[in-house]
């Protein structure tokens, strides 16, 4: 028999981990990280430069460097997954200055997320930046595990409800945990890699850039799993030690 106040712990423990896991999978899954404000496009001659950074955004090969300089002067997006710019819809940029923007995105491949990232964005021959390249895989494959945590916490837990069972509640809370550090972690990994890699291109005049609802998303997802592992593991000692005091009063 369960005390009422474990089964509260335990239902509560269950919402924030769902919520939590909501909110990183739509963080993972949308682009809006890190966002760019870029000045209004003006002239001729800088309408066909960006026309041409976008073409090439669109349809060129992968290269830091091209889609970068795209996303700091197209108003750009940029996730775990995707990089996106605002465009107007129509090809004559330039007539229509007050045209609704359309937001165009494109994914990192698999393989474009193994991609070496080197000290010269664009430049090969300069060398890989070993810091740079390490923190935008973790930052890839962190929240994976973060989520394949939560995935294997609730196959346990939904396996102790059908025994009745107490006993996991420990380890679900421990994986709760680890999932939380996994998030923050890709939180960390994200800000410092985008502080590198604003420190060797620089970022053109007028242009800010600012943190996006995506990451805010994450952010508060990593203290919701410790919140839920906190609880769960509050359970779990609580009801073993009053286990243990039910078993001796018996014997005694």
């Amino acid at each position: 028999m369960v005390d009422n106040r474990y089964a509260t712990a335990l239902v509560i423990a269950c919402v924030l981990s769902i919520l939590a896991t909501v909110y990183l999978s739509v963080a993972i899954g949308t682009q809006h990280w890190y966002q760019y404000s870029s000045p209004t496009v003006r002239g001729e001659a800088n309408v066909s430069e960006l026309r041409s950074l976008y073409d090439e955004f669109m349809t060129g090969e992968f290269d830091e460097k091209t889609y970068g300089d795209t996303l700091f002067r197209l108003n750009g997006t940029v996730g775990l997954w995707w990089r996106c710019v605002l465009v107007p819809p129509s090809a004559h940029w330039d007539k229509e200055p007050d045209a609704k923007m359309t937001l165009e995105c494109r994914n990192f491949t698999l393989s474009e997320q193994f991609t070496p990232k080197y000290k010269e964005p664009g430049n090969h021959n300069s060398g890989e930046d070993m810091l740079r390249t390490y923190l935008w895989r973790c930052q890839f494959l962190l929240p994976l595990a973060s989520l394949a945590l939560v995935v294997l916490a609730g196959l346990i837990g939904f396996c102790a409800c059908l025994c009745r069972s107490l006993t996991p509640t420990l380890g679900i809370g421990a994986l709760h945990l680890l999932a939380g550090l996994c998030t923050l972690a890709t939180v960390c990994c994200y800000l410092a890699g985008m502080d590198l890699l604003h420190r060797v291109s620089m970022l053109p005049d007028k242009v800010d850039g600012s943190l996006g609802w995506s990451l805010y998303l994450a952010l508060i997802s990593s203290p919701l799993h410790m919140m839920a592992a906190a609880l769960l593991v509050w359970a779990a000692r609580s009801h073993s030690q009053n286990y243990y005091r039910m078993t001796a009063y018996r014997v005694a």
